[in-house]
């Protein structure tokens, strides 16, 4: 007697709302890079910023836009940051930042205060040389993605190395300048391999298991971040097409999406006081009707709903999806729905 085994549930997405606003410090984001979710609901997103300094910090909110105040600063010391690439938060709520500048982690407690930090550049075990995304396994463990020695580590919490997977190239399991990753429900671990235009999926002891790359109408361009729900459903931030992908367990297209981020709640309290800029965006047309040349990134600096930069890509407690939309200085969020 033969068992069949059925297939994956579908999946289809349903725009939700948008969190976010543009700011130096406080309350709103400058380029955040990531977000991770922490006890009680609460967001940590890191603001990678434009330079110069201003606007290095983690914002800490929720999904309804609470706001609970910012941690971190510019520099080289403890619990500062020079050019901040993700964040993780463990099974205790700690909060865990790397650095791609500093090549170090950072951990903090869950209000922002400064635990330790570890990390210090090269090529040799636990050296890192632009770590970028990072991820928690069942047990712990860290994930951590190498960037530019086109590798992925392993560390416990602490950062004690425990081994490390992946070479530069093109062929299977091999990088080229990756930059996100998340472990599945399942436990295993999915690289966003940047420069190669694919995922790859490996075993949590770094065996290669598969490499999607979305043929045709799901193609990947650079991609640089992605949640996998409990069903093997892969959500990608296509950053090279300025889009959300979805990939089925397979490998194959199901849907994507430009983006469809309406004003968030600060953004609207932001006009409300400010009548002058409320007036000037009431006359602004939001969506030119250009020739783009079929330039997905020409037409996302014009169209401001759309996506601009997405990098990344968080799975939050109530099973919503949170696209960190970097050059808009936002998160859109969407509901997942199945038939």
């Amino acid at each position: 007697m033969t068992t069949s085994v059925a297939p994956p549930r579908a999946v289809s997405l349903s725009y939700s709302h948008t969190i976010g606003l543009l700011v130096m410090s406080g309350r709103g984001f400058q380029y955040p890079i990531a977000a991770a979710e922490g006890r009680d609901g609460r967001l940590y997103v890191p603001n990678r910023t434009s330079g110069y300094g201003v606007g290095v910090q983690v914002t800490m909110c929720d999904t309804d836009s609470e706001y609970y105040g910012a941690f971190g600063s510019n520099g080289q010391g403890d619990g500062q940051f020079t050019l901040m690439s993700s964040v993780a938060t463990d099974s205790e709520g700690l909060v865990y930042v790397s650095d791609d500048y500093l090549c170090r982690v950072s951990v903090f407690d869950p209000d922002g205060r400064f635990l330790h930090g570890w990390g210090e550049p090269g090529a040799g075990p636990g050296q890192m040389d632009g770590p970028s995304g990072m991820a928690f396994d069942g047990t712990g463990n860290l994930y951590v993605v190498d960037q530019r020695n086109n590798r992925v580590q392993k560390f416990t919490k602490d950062g004690a190395f425990l081994g490390a997977f992946g070479s530069a190239g093109s062929g299977a399991g091999e990088f080229n300048l990756p930059w996100g990753i998340c472990v599945s429900p399942g436990g295993d671990v999915y690289v966003a391999d940047w420069r190669n235009d694919r995922v790859q999926r490996f075993t949590p002891g770094g065996e290669h298991v598969a490499g999607y790359a979305g043929e045709g109408e799901g193609r990947l361009s650079r991609p640089a971040g992605l949640a996998v729900d409990e069903d093997g459903y892969m959500y990608v931030a296509d950053w090279g097409n300025d889009r959300l992908v979805v990939l089925d367990p397979g490998g194959a297209y199901v849907t994507s999406s430009r983006g469809e981020a309406t004003l968030s709640p600060w953004a609207q309290e932001f006009l409300d006081v400010n009548v002058e800029e409320a007036e000037a965006r009431a006359l602004a047309d939001l969506a030119p009707d250009l020739d783009y040349g079929g330039d997905t990134n020409e037409e996302s600096s014009y169209v401001e709903k759309y996506f601009w930069g997405p990098v990344a890509v968080m799975l939050d407690g109530a099973g919503k999806l949170n696209v960190v939309d970097c050059n808009r200085h936002r998160l859109q969020v969407f509901d997942r729905r199945r038939p």
